[in-house]
């Protein structure tokens, strides 16, 4: 099947739709770049038209992809740092990024989801039901300490 050619200018005005629909990282970008097999100068050229024009902001990324997964997906922080090291993001920036979910929500999230969890869970042995919840929530992301203080209150 034949790929379709574009000029340097519909590659890049391509780009920018693609960073304005959505929030992207530098590494999503350059695997799109990749579609086009660009030599290196373009490459560069394009990257930087991005950043410059604030098409493309790392930190702006960042902070809607923890805001996102958090409040819509219910993920954990840390199931939130895998992805984004995935994704080639510097653990600083991460971290820095983290204020983004409210401390209070975080525990009352985990605690709605604890209880469905739990309360799903029936005609098992109470150590059984919470060792599956535990589970469950740590492969949602969330921190083994954090779980065991929601198990507390």
């Amino acid at each position: 099947m034949d790929k379709k050619s574009y000029t340097f200018e519909e590659i890049k005005q391509k780009l920018v739709n693609y960073c304005v629909y959505q929030d992207r990282c530098h590494a999503e970008v350059e695997q799109k770049m990749k579609e086009f097999m660009l030599i290196s100068e373009a490459k560069e050229e394009i990257l930087l038209y991005l950043i410059q024009e604030n098409y493309l902001n790392e930190e702006r990324f960042v902070r809607s992809y923890i805001r996102g997964k958090f409040y819509i997906k219910h993920w954990g922080r840390n199931k939130i740092r895998m992805n984004l090291k995935q994704k080639q993001i510097s653990e600083k920036l991460i971290q820095s990024c983290f204020n983004e979910i409210d401390e209070d929500d975080y525990f009352k999230t985990l605690k709605k989801m604890f209880d469905d969890h739990y309360s799903k869970s029936s005609g098992l042995k109470e150590y059984q039901r919470k060792t599956k919840t535990i589970s469950y929530l740590i492969g949602k992301g969330y921190e083994y300490e954090i779980i065991l203080q929601v198990l507390e209150n």
